[in-house]
């Protein structure tokens, strides 16, 4: 049996740069870290050996990797011709479609085991799953969708990706001690809107307007020109400057596309600022999901209190990024 483990990823600014209609006419940048809510990816000997046998919120048994419905199983599982005979499940700390980069943290998850499994443990490094997540699921899958999930799950932590005109990735982590990873957590809260949606539209007409309007690509402009200033603040402990750029960003982002935003959430975030916020965003492509917030923590009670309709999500950040947790010595 073999399980990997790897983390979601809560982004700060600069998020729709890393698609490549932008990143291939300037350089993109997203400010992002991890956190300790994972997918877990399991496989193991099955009973039948003609047979392959998936369980995520569905169940599949298919005597074929051809067969298989599920997307990224069945492109990764044929593209490193793993055999029949296994049984493979996945199970998430998050529902799919909150803006945590759920999917890409399975693909990079299951890449993991799927190297563990065949004995490539050493090729399992952090840019070698990132970038083979990137390729399964921009050029296997063909989605609509930018690189910085895929880089923020293999390599953990917080980190500014930087997405060079080449289609290269440069990670630089922002290694702050441990006095300043305690305070940059007690000055964060999530909550959960309770919605579920698809990122794929929304990121398609992303792509499609920052390829053809030049205000939406001014607008990622000013969203990329807030990452490094948002990496001094944070590493210099200037937590009001932090809540100034994640509300600086949350405005430019809703004019990128339609849907990333609606009145309820408009009403929650206004809610927010008056009861102690600095600033704050909803979480991935938009729509729903999850709502960040820099607030102090002499506030977050109130905060809280006023936006009762919606439940407080509590995390640590973490540095990890994906790792086999487990691996018996047959490797089976």
């Amino acid at each position: 049996m073999i399980l990997t483990r790897t983390p979601f990823r809560v982004s700060f600014v600069g998020g729709g740069s890393d698609l490549p209609a932008y990143y291939e006419r300037r350089a993109g940048a997203v400010l992002s870290t991890t956190i300790n809510r994972y997918m877990y990816v399991q496989s193991h000997p099955f009973f039948e050996p003609n047979q392959v046998r998936l369980k995520y919120a569905q169940t599949e048994t298919v005597s074929g990797l051809s067969e298989i419905q599920h997307p990224i199983f069945r492109t990764v599982l044929e593209k490193y011709g793993l055999p029949l005979g296994r049984e493979w499940s996945s199970i998430a700390d998050v529902p799919a479609g909150t803006g945590m980069g759920s999917s890409s943290s399975f693909t990079v998850g299951l890449l993991h085991n799927v190297l563990a499994q065949l004995g490539r443990a050493d090729e399992a490094t952090k840019a070698h799953l990132a970038e083979m997540a990137c390729r399964v699921e921009l050029e296997d899958l063909g989605e609509p969708i930018g690189k910085q999930d895929q880089y923020a799950a293999a390599y953990g932590g917080l980190n500014v990706f930087r997405f060079l005109p080449d289609g290269t990735v440069q990670a630089d982590p922002l290694d702050l001690d441990t006095e300043g990873r305690a305070e940059l957590e007690s000055h964060l809260v999530l909550y959960y809107t309770g919605d579920q949606r698809s990122a794929s539209a929304i990121l398609a007409e992303q792509s499609k307007r920052t390829a053809t309007e030049q205000d939406k690509q001014r607008v990622l402009d000013q969203m990329v020109d807030l990452v490094d200033p948002l990496a001094a603040a944070l590493r210099n402990g200037r937590w009001s400057e932090m809540g100034n750029l994640l509300h600086d960003n949350w405005q430019l982002k809703q004019s990128l596309a339609s849907g990333i935003t609606n009145p309820n959430l408009q009403s929650l975030y206004a809610t927010a600022l008056a009861n102690g916020a600095t600033g704050g965003k909803l979480l991935g492509a938009g729509g729903g999901g999850f709502l960040l917030f820099a607030c102090p923590p002499s506030q977050q009670s109130r905060l809280t209190q006023a936006l009762g309709s919606i439940r407080r999500f509590p995390f640590s950040l973490e540095t990890d990024g994906s790792k086999v947790l487990y691996a018996d010595s047959e490797n089976g």
